[in-house]
């Protein structure tokens, strides 16, 4: 993990109430070559990396530069050192999330985040990835998931594989019962305001070549 924080789930198991020993497991290393040759086999494709420093270098080489990027509110991203990135000015891309927050008048800074989710690039976490190949992912206003299904040009998805569950209800229920536990201890300490899994997406087969990829990296990550 290269930047672990005070939202990462380790300090947050007590306070959500949360069994990481149910949910957070590291898979054996047959059931991840598994898993990736299934969603391969459903039109993603899958990147994997050994730590969060690969997975961030992954981007930086994927990415070109003066690209259009945004991204959805994601733990794993700061984990890797995405946000850090961005803040440093160094990445080289148009950073949509960066004019969105400095836009001050409320109905344009709505009307920017609503045409966000068509970026050239949107860079997202996971919350669930099914040996079976489904991936899985749920916010509460859809300004993260509304990208995935169809709007965002180019779909990178970041994850741990500590998110690998064997089906696809196992990873409706790690949503339930650990990500959003987590989610709301953390929405609640960073802005006040309590989440709620508003809106889902499950990602089972992408159509259009090319549009959607998937970097796992071989650690415990996010939620």
């Amino acid at each position: 993990m290269t930047r672990p924080t005070q939202y990462s789930a380790i300090n947050l198991f007590r306070e959500a109430h949360v069994s990481p020993e149910k949910w957070n497991q590291m898979p054996l290393e047959a059931d991840v070559a598994r898993t990736t040759a299934v969603i391969q086999r459903r039109g993603i494709r899958v990147i994997q990396v050994r730590n969060a420093h690969a997975a961030l270098e992954t981007l930086q080489n994927t990415i070109p530069p003066n690209a259009e990027v945004m991204h959805g509110s994601s733990t794993t991203l700061i984990e890797i050192g995405y946000e850090t990135l961005l803040k440093s000015g160094r990445s080289g891309w148009k950073d949509l999330h960066d004019i969105i927050t400095a836009e001050d008048d409320e109905t344009k800074r709505h009307e920017l985040r609503r045409r966000s989710v068509t970026a050239e690039y949107f860079i997202s976490g996971v919350n669930a990835i099914a040996q079976t190949g489904e991936i899985v992912a749920c916010d509460k206003s859809g300004s993260r998931v509304g990208a995935w299904a169809f709007a965002a040009k180019h779909l990178i998805l970041i994850s741990g594989v500590n998110k690998i569950v064997p089906t696809l209800e196992d990873a409706l229920h790690r949503v339930r019962e650990y990500a959003y536990p987590l989610e709301d201890v953390r929405a609640r300490k960073a802005t006040g305001v309590s989440s709620e899994v508003g809106k889902c997406v499950i990602l089972a087969h992408e159509a259009i070549e090319g549009r959607t990829s998937l970097v796992l990296i071989d650690e415990s990550l996010g939620y």
